[in-house]
């Protein structure tokens, strides 16, 4: 009996947590975007989290234009200040794409309604300062999710945008170095994959992130290589439920 229990929760955990496509993904159809499709030539899709970062951002942005790279960038909206709207202008205008962050789990208790009001709200704040709005494609802190969460998106036709398996710069047992990051992205990505760095920190917006522009710097030349190009989560339409043009 208390196997089942146990098994019971840890899926319903699981199901609200796992960093890939899981229960509330079966049911949320094409609002869940974890992977895009597979194109010739074979593109990857760079993400940034937590910025923007006025310590790190503006390098970060300066290798993807010498490289000639498009990414999209997860903004936090409380980072969102007339300070860094010049560094949001300079994302539109290098071809990037801008998505909505979220700053802690407690997204998880909003309801559908809040979940519609408050990211509206936050885009309508970026077009403000910025000039241009976000394309529809959301990604909460740690990629936590509830049911209320996707009805929200729907309510305005938005996307959650999670990442591929393994694809991420966060380590829980060791720092975060460029070298880690090449090595664990660099030797798993295939196309069509959501690749996911941080260009800043939830509760540090200045702190220096070098290990993200370092990375960066070594990544895209050496995927370029293989025969990689890059595109952003807002350059497709749904394929088969596992991606979508948010």
């Amino acid at each position: 009996m208390w196997i089942v229990v146990i098994i019971g929760v840890g899926i319903i955990a699981l199901a609200h947590t796992a960093p890939a496509p899981f229960v509330l993904e079966a049911m949320a159809g094409d609002r869940a975007v974890w992977h895009m499709p597979r194109t010739a030539p074979p593109t990857i899709y760079l993400t940034f989290d937590d910025g923007p970062n006025p310590s790190t951002t503006p390098d970060l942005l300066d290798v993807l234009a010498r490289e000639e790279a498009h990414a999209t960038f997860f903004l936090i909206d409380r980072h969102v200040t007339q300070e860094t709207a010049p560094i949001i202008r300079r994302m539109f205008a290098e071809g990037h794409a801008v998505g909505l962050h979220t700053a802690s789990r407690a997204d998880m208790l909003w309801s559908a309604s809040d979940v519609a009001r408050n990211l509206t709200d936050a885009a309508d704040r970026i077009e403000s300062l910025a000039g241009s709005r976000p394309c529809r494609a959301f990604r909460p802190h740690a990629g936590w999710r509830t049911g209320q969460m996707y009805s929200g998106l729907q309510t305005i036709d938005h996307r959650l945008i999670g990442w591929g398996w393994m694809l991420w710069d966060w380590n829980w047992f060791w720092p975060r170095t460029s070298a880690s990051i090449v090595r664990r992205i660099g030797n798993r990505v295939s196309a069509g994959d959501i690749v996911v760095m941080h260009d800043g920190d939830e509760k540090a917006p200045r702190k220096d992130q070098r290990q993200t522009v370092e990375a960066t710097a070594r990544l895209v030349p050496a995927l370029r290589a293989r025969g990689f190009s890059f595109g952003t989560v807002c350059d497709s339409r749904p394929a088969d439920g596992r991606t979508g043009n948010p």
